[in-house]
């Protein structure tokens, strides 16, 4: 893994000294998202590896390269995982393509966004030069918020050799309440009042008309949740989430232009006559508009006026 190491360096060096621009990629899964693309390709796919996993100190190590699939994996092998869910978006997703998109899935309400999780790193700058920051515990902050800064910085920071993450335990038992007939001002009221009750929720949804509420934690705590919330229980959850997170729902299909905003929780309905979906409690709105100017100024007349 040296020699890997001492080709990026070098790799790194000389584009300076010519003065090129790398595009540093790993599986190619994210490449649509943030800007245009241009420069060579800095292939990283290759430096992968878990370098150590301590699941007493729920703690795993990883190089840039890894495959998100394999370290998922060795989570759930012992009854954990990452609790902000990142989505995939294609069997190639890696661990830095994920740090680096800083992208959070529908557990990102309730257990934290991945910036949350990343304790250290290990990166290349510049100037070919190797940096560490962090480390692999809680307790050692020197360098804490360098590491998090690698969060959706898209490489623009330096190529991420190594990361260090926070696992979480799964929880035994997950089930999904679905809600039909809930206008969307309703939907965001029932959340906003279900974020301050002592409810094991981890997730949610609203998309025309039905609210999905995903329920994690203890039997116990699951059980008296359905008992006081009601509604129906969804067969087969686990697949409508994760078609939630990797933008496989019915909603995001289409030509349509997507926007997508991020507001406080309690800011009421945002009606623009347009397809909507929300989640993360009323936190983040999904939008199928025109993705001109008018549409733009529009949206945020609407938002500053609810």
């Amino acid at each position: 893994m040296q020699n890997i190491v001492e080709h990026f360096q070098e790799t790194v060096r000389a584009a300076v000294r010519d003065q090129r621009s790398l595009r540093i990629r790993g599986g190619g899964t994210k490449d649509w998202y943030g800007q245009r693309l241009e420069g060579d390709i800095l292939a990283t796919r290759d430096y992968a590896g878990i370098v150590d996993y301590e699941p007493t100190e729920l703690v795993i190590t990883a190089r840039c390269g890894t495959p998100l699939a394999e370290i998922e994996a060795a989570l759930t092998e012992r009854g954990q995982m990452l609790a902000f869910e990142p989505p995939y978006f294609g069997a190639d997703a890696t661990i830095g393509g994920a740090i680096a998109s800083g992208l959070s899935g529908p557990r990102r309400a309730n257990s934290g966004a991945l910036r949350d999780f990343v304790l250290g790193c290990k990166l290349l700058d510049g100037k070919g030069d190797v940096l560490a920051f962090g480390g692999q515990v809680m307790k050692n902050v020197a360098g804490y918020d360098v590491s998090r800064l690698q969060a959706g910085a898209l490489g623009t920071l330096g190529l991420l050799l190594e990361v260090s993450v926070k696992a979480l335990p799964r929880a035994p038992r997950e089930a999904t309440l679905v809600f039909d007939g809930v206008a969307e001002v309703d939907a965001i009221r029932r959340l906003n009042e279900w974020a301050g009750q002592p409810l094991p929720v981890s997730a949610s949804c609203w998309h025309d008309g039905v609210l999905a509420l995903r329920l994690s934690g203890a039997n116990a705590a699951v059980d008296a949740a359905i008992r006081a919330l009601g509604g129906d229980v969804m067969p087969d959850c686990a697949r409508f989430w994760v078609d939630l997170r990797e933008q496989r729902h019915a909603f995001f299909e289409g030509d349509m232009p997507l926007w997508r905003l991020s507001v406080p929780s309690t800011v009421g309905a945002i009606v623009l006559g347009s397809a909507q979906l929300i989640e993360w409690g009323g936190a983040q709105r999904w939008l199928r508009a025109p993705g001109d100017a008018q549409t733009a100024e529009r949206i945020r007349a609407t938002v500053r006026g609810c």
